[in-house]
């Protein structure tokens, strides 16, 4: 596989990213649509999962299907960390001190809970990474729980501080929130929310490359989406907010009105956090999740199991632009694992990767012919994403 090398300026704005990502907490909630996922995977009982980690919420709501086993793989430590907090937690705690850690982000007694009831059932790092950190579930503000940390809680603290500093907009969104039907919530983001969000200043602030990187966009990414924008990294981020608020009911889109509220509610949150669901986990479908800190590559390199579904996420955008090599051997290892019958998804900034027409896997020949796209049903998926912020959704099968 071959690739142009990226420019200078490129290149340090990937360091930016990296240095970012190698010493943070990028994501304190997953931004990838679980439902969507559950109907392009058809998990079934005997499926065995690789899921990229992130913030664990959508390995989770995937052990909700019941699944053999999930494979949770994330080279970044702290997103680890993240998921064994989570495991330890439905093993440990009652529902009541689960939600207010995971679904409100606050509790008053966090580091008591977590220096007598779940330390013990972290790994060695995980504990580590804790030690110096519970105090962010026991905020001495209620505008500094958890869902206000890491690196993407900045950014969310950030319009928070936007909202505080333009009372007539904060009030717009706050009554946005409570619209009960899609037309009324239209109209309100319509009338009252966009002319005063979409400002100078606002458009300005989402283009800058360090808020992209605080939201785990790497720069190819930016640069991508800079390239299929006729208005550039602010003219998409609007189009994807327009839609959402526009388009998709607001009632059940948990993952933008936790960056508005900076908390759940119960009628408004991940399928993890309802009670039903966590005394399922409780009772044995979290003990088919295992955490692997680990490249996607090391992993299957390291494991003799065979996998049917693999989550992928948008790694590989950047992937092919600074570790082109290192994406066809990570492409190696996941068709020498997968089963007749895999599915995979990810995600990206591109509505077609050309990238993938340049993935020479090693000893096997072109990815393209390799793997079976399934446009149609991916596109039908993808109109009801309630994330929406990624040009393409993609689904893939072995092909014959």
């Amino acid at each position: 596989m071959s690739a142009a090398q990226p420019a200078l300026a490129d290149r340090l704005h990937q360091r930016l990213f990296d240095a970012l990502y190698a010493h943070s907490l990028v994501y304190n909630a997953c931004w990838e649509d679980p439902a969507v996922d559950r109907r392009a995977l058809a998990i079934g009982p005997d499926d065995r999962l690789l899921v990229i980690t992130s913030a664990g919420c959508n390995v989770l709501d995937y052990a909700l299907c019941a699944p053999a086993a999930i494979h949770a793989v994330d080279a970044n430590p702290r997103q680890s960390a993240l998921l064994e907090l989570k495991l330890a937690g439905i093993r440990r705690l009652a529902y009541a001190d689960f939600w207010a850690l995971f679904g409100e982000g606050a509790h008053r007694y966090a580091p008591e809970l977590y220096r007598d009831t779940l330390r013990a059932e972290l790994s060695p790092f995980a504990a580590r990474y804790w030690d110096a950190r519970i105090d962010w579930f026991a905020p001495r503000q209620p505008q500094q729980g958890f869902y206000w940390r890491g690196l993407s809680g900045w950014v969310a603290r950030g319009f928070r501080a936007l909202l505080v500093a333009r009372p007539k907009l904060r009030h717009a969104v706050e009554a946005l929130l409570e619209a009960h039907d899609l037309d009324a919530q239209r109209a309100h983001y319509d009338a009252a929310v966009a002319p005063l969000l979409w400002n100078r200043s606002v458009r300005w602030a989402v283009s800058r490359p360090l808020t992209m990187s605080l939201l785990g966009v790497p720069h190819p990414q930016r640069i991508e989406v800079e390239r299929q924008h006729p208005d550039g990294i602010a003219g998409f981020v609007r189009e994807a907010i327009d839609y959402v608020f526009r388009e998709l009911p607001l009632a059940d889109n948990y993952f933008w009105a936790l960056y508005l509220r900076g908390r759940y509610t119960p009628d408004c949150c991940p399928e993890y956090l309802k009670r039903d669901n966590f005394y399922r986990l409780k009772d044995g479908l979290a003990a088919r999740i295992a955490v692997h800190t680990d490249t996607v590559t090391g992993f299957l390199q390291a494991t003799d199991e065979r996998l049917s579904r693999f989550v992928l996420l948008d790694h590989m955008d950047w992937m092919s632009a600074f570790h082109p090599q290192a994406l066809a051997a990570e492409w190696a290892a996941i068709l020498d694992r997968a089963t007749p019958d895999a599915r995979l998804i990810f995600r990206s900034a591109h509505a077609r990767p050309e990238y993938l027409e340049t993935i020479d896997v090693p000893g096997r020949g072109p990815l393209t012919a390799r793997l079976h796209f399934e446009r149609e049903l991916a596109g039908r998926l993808h109109a009801g994403d309630r994330v929406h912020t990624y040009a393409g959704f993609h689904i893939a099968t072995l092909a014959a």
